[in-house]
């Protein structure tokens, strides 16, 4: 889909609901979302193009490039989430979850462009998908400074590693517990 279709489908589904949108609005936040999608200039084809890997050349933006790889925690592919779907109800929270690999790909993705520290985030936060949302808000809780003690928090990272297999938010914790431990701020 074109620049320009994107903004016509957004423009007519705004006002198919009524909402009262400026055209100027929409264009600009479309050109933002684009600019900020777009390749960086000076990318290079680094040794990912023939590993196996996804580049950032090749395949960015992924829902654009390669949408067969984008698929819901439910199955269903990209192209089945509608906004029209969604607002009739057949669409639900599971339809338009993300998959862990979905953020493997993105991670991938952001390393071929010199990303290493966005790749880490979203390595992390694919780990995160495998967490019920409840057990998440509790462990963020948890983690704010004077909430648990130490044997709280290394009890939490081995629950993260042994029942989530989420090693790098594991250690994120572990790490946490040392430093509250040398800056004070555990729960006497």
């Amino acid at each position: 889909m074109s620049d320009e279709q994107l903004l016509r489908r957004v423009e007519h589904m705004a006002r198919a609901r009524g909402l009262d949108i400026s055209p100027d609005v929409v264009a600009e936040a479309v050109k933002r979302v684009l600019t900020e999608l777009g390749e960086s200039p000076g990318q290079s084809d680094d040794a990912s193009m023939g590993s196996g890997k996804l580049n950032a050349r090749r395949d960015f933006p992924l829902g654009a490039k390669r949408p067969d790889l984008v698929r819901s925690a439910s199955g269903l592919h990209l192209d089945e989430i509608t906004l029209e779907k969604v607002l009739g109800g057949k669409i639900g929270f599971e339809d338009i979850r993300i998959r862990p690999e979905t953020l493997e790909y993105q991670a991938q993705i952001a390393e071929s462009a010199g990303r290493p520290f966005l790749a880490a985030n979203l390595r992390r936060a694919g780990e995160l998908t495998r967490i019920p949302d409840e057990r998440v808000l509790e462990i963020y809780n948890a983690l704010r400074p004077y909430r648990s003690t130490k044997r709280d928090l290394l009890e939490m990272a081995d629950e993260l590693e042994s029942k989530y297999q989420a090693r790098v938010c594991a250690g994120l914790v572990r790490e946490a517990a040392e430093v509250y431990e040398r800056r004070g701020r555990l729960k006497a």
